[in-house]
């Protein structure tokens, strides 16, 4: 056998005789096994091998070249396929791949019986079968050496590295069944998460593990956990402890940054909550429906005891019914008159009597009087509406209106207080007003460093009385903006307008005077709307504004006017006048749009989170949690990547 080799392709081609003997099948494997190996300099993609229909070439054939795929009458094996020949018709398929001196000897053949050897090469455009794949997974022993060496992974795990995880981790008795997940191993993979991502959901948390070499390397050679172990793991365990986790976060992070914990930047922002738009239930209506219900009670037991005179028993009208109270007339009644429940008719044709029809009105109106009270019940003392889809959730205006129509939609108020940059202490709430959020997110912020802050700096959603007599309590300065900030600080106009009831001067008997010259008497005093400091306002009113020639610039009442004054919360806006007018007051100013505006600008735009995605109060705190650890370590890594670029 002859073989010829060039830089091209590669043919073996040789007219054996009638008979091919085993020894010639062999010696021609063994070259194309130097082939496949390497050792003629040659590149061999395609074999194919025709012999005769009686020929036993598989007994002639190494092992390792046979496989158990067959397609008819032939033997794929590898790059290698051989085909058993009936006759000398051609091959199905056969133009593509078959040279042209085979091409010539199979026209002329005349034999039944004969036996071709041939080698082709063929292009992988010319024929996509394939038996291999080029792309084949290379690592190296250490994971380490293709991760980046400024990659946010190593900042994440110095951090982690100095919190001791085992106090937040539940320690439970050995149970059947498979061993738990390392709950380490899930907390650094959940926080890591949410520290690249802003939020990250279980599911892509779960294909993070699986194709993102860094969570490889953080789950050190455990398997990829699935999205239900991670879903679990946060709603049993991170649930309770969200907060201590923040707070160990933040005090490593605040020691190494050396973070001034005196000043506090504080804003808020409303987030949509993950319930339908249009599944209010307002108390105020709960409320008012109620009433009318029991008007109609009173009407239905008056019909009540007309049939029950002759019995001598009589039920108590009264302003407001007890469900209790309705409930034990409800079964005094069927006693009194012998209804059987199990013969009560229904449907048309049916008659009922007038016994069954008030024993169904009192039972229908005693269940309503439940819904009622279950609502106003969830709704509380401090919310006047809820949502059906999600009862922690509180109808509120957002700044984003769809709908264009001032429309009221679910949601969740959430405050952060920040310091250099860091979110320090955050909160979720169900009352849309900042004045209300003010307090809670100090004793917060309290709780968690021990201090209150010197310098809280807040915009003028939180400038209220209340607030500010919170602060002097607490020794600590003000620097909240009020309602008529901007026109007290630039409209010179308004500030001394000689109209307004703070610039009256005050004669010798304690009495404002108006440009008129007439005194304004005390009136009364009411108690400011929830101040628990016992805190009232003063009403006084003019003693004569008949034919006052400053009727019109001075108000547009009928009779004498009547106006509201508070000394204390007078002199505290003069206060906060003073304080942000001066130059450390601009500073903070400037500061809070930087810091606490830019927070929530990189966690709503930047990071896309806009919408919560858990329902009810303590989870969405734990989602925000998870935020506020992952925006706290980013914000970690972004210094320490700014403080190296500058060195």
């Amino acid at each position: 056998m002859r073989r010829i080799i060039n830089h091209e392709h590669l043919r073996i081609y040789r007219i054996v005789t009638r008979y091919i003997e085993l020894v010639t099948v062999q010696r021609l494997f063994l070259l194309v096994d130097n082939v496949l190996t390497g050792r003629c300099f040659c590149q061999l993609e395609y074999l194919q091998v025709v012999f005769p229909l009686g020929f036993h070439a598989v007994n002639a054939v190494p092992e390792y070249y046979l496989s158990d795929e067959r397609h008819g009458v032939c033997y794929a094996f590898g790059g290698i396929t051989l085909i058993v020949e009936h006759t000398f018709s051609p091959l199905p398929d056969t133009k593509k791949w078959r040279c042209k001196k085979t091409k010539e000897k199979a026209a002329s053949r005349k034999r039944k019986e004969a036996a071709f050897l041939w080698y082709n090469v063929i292009v992988q455009k010319q024929n996509p079968q394939e038996h291999y794949t080029a792309y084949q997974l290379k690592l190296p022993v250490e994971i380490e050496k293709i991760i980046e060496i400024s990659d946010p992974v190593y900042s994440y795990s110095e951090v982690m590295d100095h919190i001791d995880l085992n106090k937040y981790l539940t320690i439970e008795e050995r149970r059947p069944g498979r061993p738990r997940y390392d709950q380490k191993t899930l907390l650094k993979i959940i926080l890591f998460a949410f520290m690249e991502n802003g939020y990250a959901s279980v599911r892509e948390i779960e294909k993070h593990c699986k194709t993102d070499i860094r969570y490889m390397w953080l789950l050190q050679d455990n398997p990829p956990p699935s999205h239900m172990t991670i879903d679990n793991f946060m709603n049993k365990t991170m649930l309770e402890n969200i907060d201590r986790i923040f707070a160990d976060v933040n005090e490593y992070i605040f020691q190494k940054e050396q973070v001034d914990l005196n000043h506090v930047y504080i804003d808020g922002t409303k987030i949509s909550a993950n319930a339908g738009k249009y599944s209010w239930v307002w108390k105020k209506s709960c409320e008012k429906n109620r009433i009318k219900l029991f008007a109609k009670i009173t009407e239905l037991l008056e019909n009540m005891n007309a049939g029950t005179a002759l019995l001598g028993v009589k039920f108590d009208i009264r302003e407001e019914y007890a469900i209790e109270y309705l409930e034990e007339i409800l079964k005094k009644y069927i006693e009194l008159v012998g209804f059987d429940p199990g013969k009560a008719v229904h449907g048309k044709g049916n008659h009922k009597t007038s016994e069954q029809r008030l024993i169904e009105k009192l039972s229908e109106y005693i269940e309503r009087l439940k819904k009622y009270a279950e609502r106003i019940k969830i709704c509380g003392n401090d919310r006047n509406s809820y949502s059906k889809t999600d009862h922690d959730a509180t109808f509120m205006r957002m700044k984003r209106d769809h709908m264009g129509n001032d429309q009221l939609l679910p949601g969740y108020n959430i405050q952060c207080a920040v310091c250099d940059g860091f979110i320090a202490a955050f909160d979720v709430y169900q009352y849309a007003s900042d004045m209300d959020c003010f307090q809670p997110l100090i004793e917060r912020f309290q709780s968690l460093y021990g201090q209150y802050p010197e310098y809280p700096v807040a915009d003028a959603g939180y400038g209220s009385y209340n607030n500010y007599l919170y602060c002097e309590e607490h020794g600590m300065e003000k620097f909240m903006k009020f309602t008529m900030y901007e026109k007290e600080s630039k409209n010179e106009k308004y500030r001394n307008d000689p109209y307004r009831a703070v610039n009256f001067p005050i004669n010798e008997s304690g009495l404002p005077v108006c440009p008129n010259g007439k005194e304004f008497h005390f009136i009364y005093s009411r108690p400011v709307r929830g101040n628990k400091y016992g805190r009232t306002e003063e009403y006084f009113q003019c003693e004569d504004c008949c034919g006052c020639p400053h009727k019109e610039k001075c108000c547009k009442c009928k009779g004498n006017r009547i106006v509201r004054l508070n000394e204390e919360l007078t002199q505290f806006h003069a206060e906060v006048l003073n304080n942000l007018n001066s130059i450390h007051g601009a500073l903070l100013r400037m500061n809070r749009s930087i810091q606490s505006e830019g927070t929530f600008g990189t966690i709503k735009w930047n990071r896309s989170y806009i919408r919560a995605r858990r329902r009810g109060l303590k989870s969405l705190f734990l989602e925000f949690g998870m935020i506020s650890c992952g925006f706290n370590l980013h914000k970690f890594h972004l210094k320490k990547v700014a403080l190296r670029s500058a060195a």
